[in-house]
């Protein structure tokens, strides 16, 4: 079972910057899509940023110019460096992964609170 395990999470002032980190219990090369997502309260889940195995990248426009989401395939590790942060991006923050058979993996979230 593939596990995904986020960390990075915390308070931080608007205009503020946090880098989240999952890491994965397999090489990042069995799946074809990683990426984050957060779900505020009363908000549904949304995609915040994503890649494919071939390198495309896709943020959601709410954060294009502020966050970037990168890999480490040595430590099994997706990273989101979140800049400029606002209230908006209050949420819990998930990893998840896809495999090339479609399994769908979710971490278990990750706060981000950004309030003054």
């Amino acid at each position: 079972q593939v596990q995904l395990v986020e960390s990075g999470g915390g308070l931080v002032q608007p205009g503020g910057s946090l880098r989240l980190s999952c890491v994965a219990s397999e090489s990042l090369f069995r799946f074809i899509n990683m990426g984050w997502y957060r779900q505020a309260p009363g908000k549904p889940r949304e995609l915040v940023a994503d890649f494919r195995r071939w390198g495309s990248t896709n943020y959601a426009d709410s954060v294009k110019g502020r966050f970037t989401v990168s890999r480490d395939n040595a430590k099994n590790t997706v990273y989101l460096q979140m800049n400029s942060l606002k209230p908006d991006d209050t949420a819990v923050y998930y990893c998840n992964a896809q495999s090339s058979t479609m399994e769908i993996y979710w971490g278990q979230g990750t706060q981000v609170t950004v309030s003054s």
